[in-house]
């Protein structure tokens, strides 16, 4: 079984969602918010329209820890989804082609 294909319960996901949710409330997600930029697009923007989003995401096994755990704009969040880092980077290189 390829890592990456693991079945995640849903009670494992509400579990990792409810420590995102405290990661948001502590000084250092305050801290990473504060410049306003994008991880993934590196575009300025107020910091409280900036997101959370899990590199490695939860329904594929990732967790709600500060090492997975980056800021991003809502149009970068929306456009990842559940997709891996390389899967990220594989699509934005066709985009840049297009």
């Amino acid at each position: 079984m390829n890592t990456f294909d693991l079945d995640i319960d849903e009670a494992t996901i509400r579990r990792e969602r409810e420590k995102a949710r405290a990661l948001r409330k502590q000084d250092w997600w305050r801290n990473r918010i504060a410049k306003g930029v994008c991880y993934y697009c590196g575009k300025t923007v107020p910091p409280k329209e900036l997101t959370l989003d899990h590199l490695l995401p939860l329904a594929r096994g990732g967790r709600s820890s500060k090492g997975n755990c980056v800021p991003a704009c809502k149009d970068c969040n929306n456009r990842k989804r559940d997709l891996l880092p390389l899967e990220w980077d594989t699509y934005l290189q066709r985009l840049k082609e297009q």
